[in-house]
């Protein structure tokens, strides 16, 4: 099996034993994404709405490392502390992404790491 990491200092640096995303057969895994900061590997805001947006940010610069965009995922799984902040996810996705979306699931977890309110994984293709 050949897969590639991409890496991006564009997007948070890896907090532990993985890969900002790994590509196998034209197909792009990227890792969960909190709202850090890539310069500084702080939680960019309390603000829901600035999470997700820097969460986005995050997605967009790995996916460009790997040749795409966000409009290239096929799949994403948004991990919410609150369900009530999905229709700010929601928002963000209309804002920033073009039709048709990607599919999603959506989850309500008890904590995320560093104290983030979203995290988000995705799925490209190449």
């Amino acid at each position: 099996m050949t897969k590639n990491q991409i890496s991006t200092a564009g997007a948070p640096q890896a907090i532990g034993p993985y890969s900002q995303a790994v590509v196998h057969q034209g197909t792009v895994y990227i890792s969960g994404q909190i709202p850090l900061i890539p310069e500084t590997m702080l939680l960019v805001s309390d603000d829901i709405t600035e999470q997700i947006d820097q969460v986005f940010s995050n997605l967009q610069e790995i996916c460009q490392a790997a040749g795409g965009d966000l409009d290239s995922i096929v799949k994403l799984t948004v991990y919410l502390i609150n369900l009530d902040h999905f229709t700010a996810v929601n928002t963000a996705m209309e804002n920033l992404l073009n039709k048709p979306y990607p599919a999603r699931a959506a989850v309500e977890v008890s904590a995320l790491p560093k104290g983030a309110m979203v995290e988000v994984d995705a799925i490209m293709s190449l």
